[in-house]
């Protein structure tokens, strides 16, 4: 599949669940979250009837995302179908690993290769309070358990927050000097609840080479800058949505978890897959890449993204 833009749409993220067994403050309120009704959320037979037609159209890489993916029920019976499907070159995963150290082996098993974890902070405190109520603990078994089954380069997402994590850059960069992982400090955006945060939580992705001058760019993947310690065996990416415009490499859609295909993340433009078959799924498909935009509109602090949606209502 090629957009208008000339861009080869290759990677499809595929939001399982709009639930999550966190409740991370940029992310979700912490009560009064409006749950989807369990028949409005996909089925895995018509997930891996999507996925199969995206493949056949051209998509060789699949992330599935949520909410949080490890709370569905089943989770690697799907992984093995979707492993399965021919054409598809890799199938990762996004969790924030608090249930991923009972998991893991039967998600690598059933052809899982790597998983991205939510980190956003090396203290348990801090962890939990960000959470309301997470076990930092959990994570860093579900790390570890991750590691020790071959789902590797681990790459841990972190959200960069002016006056929360920004004193723990050095700290977190350091996790790449002696081992294979990739943290990726991503910023901060105006999206759900994280349009609230003061202007001063949004950091740009440059303070961590202010803080970390010894990093050297080693080049790009997807929209991650990558850079290295001169001594380090990881990397650490720098994703820019807020201060750099990247949209000139996106090759990637999303589908909600109630069947609909978002073109770009900070668009509201949402085209219903659910219940389409054969040519009908194919043809609104093609239309949806089409209908993606060259770009996304400008983000800064104050002004709400045009997503439409908060993010665990979209897929991470």
């Amino acid at each position: 599949m090629q957009d208008g833009f000339q861009r080869k749409i290759t990677y499809l993220r595929v939001s399982l669940t709009d639930l999550c067994n966190l409740r991370c403050r940029y992310c979700m309120p912490e009560c009064g979250v409006e749950k989807f009704d369990h028949d409005r959320v996909l089925r895995f037979e018509e997930v891996e009837e999507i996925v199969r037609m995206a493949v056949e159209l051209g998509v060789r890489k699949v992330r599935l995302t949520g909410g949080e993916p490890l709370v569905r029920r089943g989770l690697p019976a799907l992984c093995a179908a979707l492993n399965a499907i021919p054409g598809l070159e890799e199938l990762t995963l996004t969790t924030n690993a608090v249930l991923l150290e009972e998991q893991a082996q039967a998600l690598k098993d059933a052809g899982v290769r790597r998983v991205n974890i939510s980190l956003d902070t090396l203290n348990p405190d801090k962890f939990r309070d960000m959470t309301r109520g997470g076990d930092l603990d959990r994570v860093l078994r579900g790390i570890a358990a991750a590691r020790a089954v071959g789902m590797t380069p681990i790459k841990l997402n972190t959200v960069l927050i002016g006056g929360f994590n920004d004193d723990e850059i050095p700290a977190l960069v350091e996790l790449t000097r002696d081992r294979d992982l990739e943290v990726r400090f991503i910023e901060l955006m105006p999206l759900g609840p994280g349009a609230a945060f003061p202007p001063s939580a949004f950091l740009p992705c440059t303070t961590v080479l202010e803080r970390v001058p010894e990093l050297r760019e080693i080049g790009s993947s997807g929209v991650a800058r990558l850079y290295r310690l001169p001594d380090g065996r990881g990397k650490v990416g720098l994703i820019t949505p807020v201060s750099h415009d990247f949209c000139a490499e996106c090759d990637r859609l999303r589908l909600t978890s109630d069947g609909k295909l978002k073109p770009c993340l900070h668009s509201d433009r949402e085209i219903p897959l659910r219940g389409l078959h054969g040519e009908a799924l194919r043809q609104t498909f093609l239309q949806a890449v089409a209908l993606k935009p060259e770009r996304h509109e400008e983000l800064e602090p104050g002004r709400v993204s045009a997503g439409g949606r908060p993010m665990n209502r979209i897929g991470g």
